[in-house]
């Protein structure tokens, strides 16, 4: 990576949390794409200064697009879309369709997330094999990291507002979930 990074976006996605650099070069034309440190999209020598690179994210291969515009004379704007929506935009929707959380367990870094929509759990980048079952206070999807057996609880929080309330338990122990 060279001194023309010109935008840094950090995007949480069920398979990880991505880092994106973009660089530009205004004299060169030159427009480099990396995620997580790795080169995913080089142009060389572009003419046209502004316009849009779209490339995908992770495993599941999310649309991105960078946007370049020009402000004044030799300045630009550079914004980031996901599947697209401003990053902003894509980031509190995702809140509200999942939950995350973050946890070390023997000695490894483990970051849950749940897709609420289709009850998919993901761990560190891997869909994982669940099993679901409904209680009588709601559902709970069970699932395993290495010899611990884990479980996330769908319960209803008694109030309209806030609906369903999804918490997971290590071995029966709670988790807090994390903010991203």
């Amino acid at each position: 990576m060279s001194g023309d990074i010109v935008g840094v976006w950090d995007v949480s996605l069920s398979d990880g949390v991505y880092r994106i650099e973009f660089e530009h070069g205004t004299t060169t034309g030159k427009r480099v794409i990396y995620i997580n440190g790795k080169e995913v999209l080089r142009r060389d020598w572009m003419f046209k200064l502004v316009g849009k690179e779209t490339f995908s994210i992770g495993s599941t291969d999310t649309k991105a697009t960078i946007n370049i515009e020009a402000i004044t004379g030799f300045s630009y704007e550079y914004t980031l879309e996901i599947n697209g929506k401003s990053l902003q935009t894509f980031l509190d929707n995702r809140s509200k369709i999942s939950k995350t959380w973050v946890l070390k367990l023997d000695g490894a870094d483990y970051r849950i997330v749940l897709e609420k929509d289709t009850m998919d759990v993901w761990c560190n980048g891997q869909k994982m094999e669940t099993m679901g079952e409904f209680t009588e206070n709601g559902s709970e999807t069970h699932f395993a990291l290495g010899n611990r057996e884990c479980c996330i609880k769908a319960t209803t929080s008694g109030r309209k507002r806030n609906g369903i309330v999804h918490s997971l338990l290590v071995d029966g122990i709670g988790i807090e979930e994390a903010i991203e």
